[in-house]
């Protein structure tokens, strides 16, 4: 069963807490739908509800919620990640007979197929690796470059949830999963990282990101002598390339 695309709130949307539109994903999900959705956020941050342990987090948050940056909190783990204009957003709901250990790998790979497959079609070429110093760094980031000097373009992540009653497998095994990827499409990552850093900062982590570490579609379009010159065209190319992709691409199920 191939995924279903659903929509935005639309303009609305811009000022939603992306809690609540995962939570929504996943009870369509919750519902026997395989759904993917496409999106893009306000500038902002979003942290894991790990961070809930820094002592300055909501005053932090706050602080950054009055200079135009709010800082929302995720289900999924990891640590932070930053939000705005340049960045494409795909989420992917749907429920699995198995339970996370055995088939988190699988999903995190599937997600990566369906982005790499869609950057290839765009002449980007990427593969998954852990890219230190990158924010949110973890196994399954999308990287472009030689693997000493990848550099990252997309983060992932997962979250689960039991399925209900009414979906339950014999075994009761069942789970729904949500997959989740940020795409850096045209956003500048010195801008972003310093963001990020200037959160890390008031809230006293020892946490800090290189921007050398991470790359844009539209660098790695540039560095491969291809011309961009609007960016909200990319931002619709790599949207449609995407949509294609999710398409053609059946979840491990």
């Amino acid at each position: 069963m191939p995924f279903e695309l659903v929509e935005t709130a639309g303009a609305d949307h811009a000022g939603s807490d992306p809690l609540q539109d995962e939570l929504a994903l996943l009870n369509l999900a919750a519902q026997g739908r395989q759904v993917a959705q496409l999106w893009e956020a306000p500038l902002s941050l979003v942290v894991p509800r790990t961070y809930l342990r820094h002592a300055a987090l909501e005053s932090a948050r706050a602080d950054f919620a009055q200079q135009g940056c709010p800082v929302f909190l995720r289900m999924s783990g990891g640590g932070l990640v930053p939000q705005g204009p340049g960045i494409l957003n795909l989420s992917l709901a749907y429920a699995v007979a198995r339970p996370p250990g055995a088939l988190s790998d699988a999903v995190y790979l599937h997600l990566c197929q369906v982005i790499g497959e869609a950057l290839q079609t765009l002449g980007v070429d990427t593969h998954w690796q852990a890219v230190a110093g990158s924010f949110c760094d973890g196994r399954y980031n999308l990287a472009w470059g030689p693997p000493d000097t990848a550099r990252k373009i997309a983060g992932t992540a997962q979250y689960w949830r039991r399925a209900p009653a009414a979906m339950q497998s014999a075994d009761g095994q069942r789970h729904l999963v949500l997959a989740h990827a940020v795409l850096l499409v045209s956003a500048d990552p010195v801008q972003i990282n310093a963001r990020a850093n200037a959160f890390e900062a008031a809230i006293d982590s020892d946490r800090r990101y290189d921007a050398g570490k991470v790359v844009s579609i539209r660098e790695a379009l540039l560095a491969g002598g291809r011309a961009v010159d609007d960016d909200g065209a990319l931002m619709a190319q790599v949207a449609v390339a995407l949509r294609r992709s999710v398409s053609q691409t059946p979840p491990p199920i």
